[in-house]
């Protein structure tokens, strides 16, 4: 299936559903898109939330899974489960999307990119999503937008609550989770265990380079700690850990016949929150976050590349005048590196500050925000937004926004060591963006809709290319535009849970006005779910359009997933799924395989659920 064709009236069409049969959907709050708690409803951005719920009815069993199936997002992968991948936000770069875990910046400070492909769904409460640039609250990265996962927290009141899973499903993959929570009123914690491992497929396309006909596995061990203290009804304490690693066989040139990368996420965070008065609340946090991986031949140790981020943040919140919020904050960042490669320099810092404020007039509403991050590498980089919103009626909102946001170099593209093919480059500047979007939301007959047009120049594009001495080396050489619609609805209708979303994009390289790379022009995805009493049952279907993949061309393709589940009675239940229900054979990235038809079996143990 080359392309696709669907008018916006089927995305849409659901919101001529009557009251009677349709349920309201309230609002979700969520902290990502400003720094403080807002609805839905109130921010002045296109917002994504993917809550446990959600995770627990489409029985997800990666977060990349649940990323591809958001507006705005497109996933690739290299080859199934673990193997790395590329989450695409609005068309931005993998490596211009701004990830948090608990309030914490994680990624590798190397590749400038953060290995979703690890973490560890049982983990996760929740995932907010942020579209469009954020720069003037998070600094470097938000180009293309905002990716924060909160772990579980635990349960602020009473009792004890253990839960488990067990699985088993094709390429003779395994699992098993273990969880618990409990808390008191005052005190909460939440523990989290899982292992998973799969004989997995080939990864590469035969006759590709670097193939090798066997399969590439992937072995994954996750836990998570979290913890909270209300010391008095002005000040709580948070704590949160997490580890994620994984172990991954892959196909990679012809020196081996075996590859091999073991990787660890680490991510350490305490949080104070003090309401110093009823106008006035103070947040302070601290987080390190490490991101190892060592590479292997044939089981003998070749590389490593492990990264520190040392990260402080004191956000102070002011409520003025009533409505009217002023939010400012300082945020320091020291990235760190250890490796087999000799870089020419291994640390830098950030220093930044930024401010913003809300003003609300009537049925109309203000935010601009400023901010100014001083690194130690490229001194001083100034952003700034500027968002306006009217309530035009009960259930309908529109909003526009202008907004800057810039990438800073990774290591990698700064003072990746001299070889005999390749050395980085200390004089790059760093890349820069300006975003416009209208957006227009409401709730009509149970239906939420949302519509959001934007466009982004990027500027400064760092591209490794071939310089003056035959050497591959990254240089500020290119200029991008992408133009982009973004269509989502979703109901509840005679029981059925419903979501659609359509992504319609134009993603220029201005250079050579080529397409993107692994950018597909059309997304859609649609989603339906019901329970009937001790059964459950649902389907997904992605379509993606054709893609470019450097100098290849990539297929459109249509997936279809169905899942089941039935409540054995107390608190276990018996969930199932078919992937890839039609066997279809696509590509995301270029001579890598994507899995045929696969089947997964899960036991689970969930007191209360």
């Amino acid at each position: 299936m080359n392309t696709f064709y669907i008018p916006a009236a089927i995305l849409l069409g659901s919101c001529a559903v009557s009251a009677v049969q349709a349920e309201t959907i309230p609002s979700t709050i969520l902290v990502t898109a400003s720094r403080s708690a807002e609805t839905v409803d109130e921010t002045l951005a296109a917002v994504t939330v993917i809550d446990r719920e959600e995770i627990e009815r489409k029985q997800a069993q990666s977060v990349t899974e649940l990323l591809g199936s958001a507006p705005g997002i497109m996933v690739t992968n290299s080859g199934g489960r673990g193997k790395s991948g590329s989450v695409f936000l609005r068309g931005a770069n993998a490596d211009q999307v701004l990830v948090l875990i608990d309030g914490i910046k994680v990624g590798s400070a190397t590749l400038g990119t953060t290995g979703f492909e690890h973490l560890a769904v049982d983990q996760i409460e929740r995932i907010e999503i942020v579209r469009g640039p954020r720069s003037s609250l998070y600094g470097s990265e938000a180009i293309g937008g905002v990716i924060q996962i909160f772990t579980r927290g635990g349960a602020q009141r009473e009792g004890f609550s253990p839960r488990f899973s067990t699985g088993v499903g094709s390429h003779d993959a395994r699992e098993v989770t273990l969880g618990a929570s409990g808390g008191n009123g005052q005190g909460w914690y939440n523990l989290d265990l899982s292992d998973y491992t799969t004989d997995g497929f080939n990864a590469k396309v035969e006759d590709s380079f670097g193939y090798n006909p066997d399969d590439d596995g992937y072995d994954n061990r996750s836990w998570a700690l979290s913890g909270g203290y209300r010391f008095s009804d002005s000040a709580t304490g948070r704590l949160n850990w997490s580890r994620n690693e994984g172990d991954n066989a892959y196909d990679g040139g012809s020196s081996f016949d075996n590859y091999s990368t073991t990787t660890r996420m680490d991510t350490l965070g305490a949080a104070l929150e003090l309401t110093l008065r009823d106008d006035w609340a103070l947040n302070m946090t601290l987080g390190r976050s490490r991101d190892e991986s060592t590479q292997y031949g044939d089981g003998q140790y070749q590389s490593h590349i492990d990264t520190e981020r040392d990260t402080a943040s004191i956000v102070s919140e002011h409520q003025i005048g009533g409505m009217n919020q002023f939010t400012w904050g300082v945020d320091y960042q020291q990235d760190e590196v250890d490796s087999s490669n000799d870089y020419a320099e291994t640390s830098r810092d950030n220093l930044a500050a930024f401010g913003l404020l809300q003003l609300y007039f009537g049925d109309q509403d203000v935010a601009i925000s400023l901010r100014r991050d001083d690194n130690e590498q490229f001194d001083g980089y100034n952003t700034g937004s500027l968002a306006w919103g009217i309530q035009l009626d009960t259930d309908l909102r529109l909003f526009a926004s202008y907004g800057t946001a810039f990438k800073a170099p990774t290591f990698n593209d700064l003072y990746w060591p001299e070889t005999a093919f390749s050395v980085g480059n200390p004089d790059l500047v760093p890349e820069e963006s300006e975003t416009y979007e209208i957006g227009l939301s409401g709730q009509n007959a149970g239906v939420r809709w949302s519509a959001n047009l934007y466009q982004t120049e990027v500027e400064n594009l760092i591209s490794w290319d071939i310089n003056g001495v035959g050497k591959y080396m990254p240089m500020n050489i290119s200029d991008a535009r992408i133009r982009g619609l973004e269509l989502a609805a979703s109901t509840r209708l005679a029981g059925w849970n419903l979501q659609s979303s359509l992504d319609l994009m134009d993603p220029k390289n201005l250079e050579d006005d080529s397409l993107l790379s692994r950018r597909p022009r059309k997304v859609l995805n649609l989603a339906a779910d019901r329970d009937f009493g001790k059964w459950s049952m649902g389907s997904s279907l992605k379509a993606v359009g054709k893609r470019k993949d450097s100098t290849a061309h990539l297929a459109g393709y249509t997936t279809v997933d169905l899942r089941a589940g039935y409540r054995l009675g107390g608190d276990w239940s018996l969930k199932a799924r078919i992937d890839n229900l039609f066997d279809e054979q696509y590509q995301t990235v270029n001579n890598y395989n994507q899995p045929d038809r696969e089947y997964w079996l899960s036991l689970h143990y969930a007191p209360g659920a």
